[in-house]
């Protein structure tokens, strides 16, 4: 079993100790226009995403050309399609891949991708891509697994559809071919995807289980199920993102937009920060409100020598005098100098 709690995709360490790695998922959300391909991979940059990520297939390396009832979507977004028609209208065509892959190295931005046949890999070997992921739908088909492996590259894998069994063989196929960095998403694999679906403390189990860097592909429409996912130690998320919601694009109705990417890059890395670490010291913040403490103070002038009783102190705010839990620890104790009132309780101020 891979035990490695981080990889690293273009120098970015991804894992324990390292802020949330923001994925932005361009799928089809291009809706035909290498220029809109292009505008997304700028808009993942403003909003400081730290990878766009595209897919790699044709139509013809996903399914068949056919209109058996097999290979009719029935329900959901792409109801009355048939699979080839979706891949058709969905993909992102090979010779823009070049050209994509340049702007984004342009802009500063990591782009790697999907593959779902062994030629898409080959395709994206030639560009030098930093990673791969594994889509969940194609998680079952281990021999693809294998030759992403063979890579050495990093591969992120989605979970949607997996159950436990699968899982561990994918990754095992993974291992065995060569590869020594590997993440799962955690994915529901609706469109959209209701959060209640999520059952997100999935994430702890499947970090002890498989011992892999873990995070979230997140389906549902707004931020909220991705910034929990955080503050439960998600290291990675992805996100799809679209320049226009209502667009009529395979995925645009469950997809975030710019505003919303940039909101979830800020709000991911305030979740992360907040996290921190095991602590229940003081905090610098806190030292200013110290003042709003209670403490022990004296109430009236006293003399030395004077044996303290329940008139003499008091728990009051500010904070600065001795701990309300040792006024029965001072009570019957004997002066060893004067005090006014306003003193503060102190140790030193009583015959040992």
């Amino acid at each position: 079993m891979n035990k490695i709690q981080t990889i690293s995709i273009n120098g970015r360490s991804i894992g324990n100790g390292n802020p949330p790695y923001i994925i932005a998922e361009m799928s089809a959300n291009h809706n035909g226009s290498i220029d809109t391909a292009i505008e997304l991979i700028q808009c993942a940059k403003n909003a400081g995403a730290d990878a766009i990520k595209i897919q790699t297939y044709r139509p013809e390396t996903m399914t068949l050309d056919s209109d058996l009832s097999d290979f009719q979507i029935t329900e959901g977004l792409w109801k009355g399609k048939t699979l080839y028609e979706l891949y058709q209208w969905a993909q992102t065509p090979w010779e823009w891949h070049e050209r994509l892959f340049s702007k984004a190295e342009e802009l500063g931005i990591t782009i790697f991708s999907s593959p779902f046949d062994n030629s898409a890999v080959d395709l994206l070997e030639d560009l030098n891509t930093p990673a791969y992921k594994i889509a969940s739908f194609e998680l079952v088909d281990l021999p693809l697994i294998q030759y992403v492996a063979s890579t050495k590259k990093p591969m992120i894998m989605s979970t949607g559809m997996a159950n436990e069994l699968e899982i561990q063989e994918a990754i095992g196929t993974a291992t065995d071919a060569g590869c020594t960095q590997i993440a799962l998403l955690h994915c529901v694999s609706a469109y959209p995807a209701e959060a209640s679906s999520y059952n997100l403390v999935t994430l702890s189990d499947m970090r002890k289980k498989f011992g892999v860097v873990t995070g979230l592909s997140d389906h549902t429409p707004d931020n909220a199920t991705a910034i929990a996912a955080v503050a439960i130690g998600a290291s990675i998320i992805e996100k799809h993102v679209t320049l226009d919601k209502s667009g009529d694009g395979p995925d645009d109705s469950f997809s975030i937009n710019p505003k919303e990417l940039t909101a979830l890059v800020n709000n991911a890395g305030t979740a992360w920060e907040a996290l921190g670490h095991v602590s229940y010291k003081r905090q610098p913040a806190e030292d200013e409100n110290i003042k709003f403490r209670r403490s022990l103070y004296f109430v009236q002038d006293i003399q030395k020598g004077t044996v303290l009783t329940e008139q003499h102190i008091k728990s009051f705010r500010p904070g600065y005098g001795l701990a309300p839990k040792h006024y029965w620890s001072v009570l019957g104790s004997k002066l060893n100098k004067d005090v006014r009132i306003g003193d503060r309780v102190e140790w030193y101020a009583f015959e040992n």
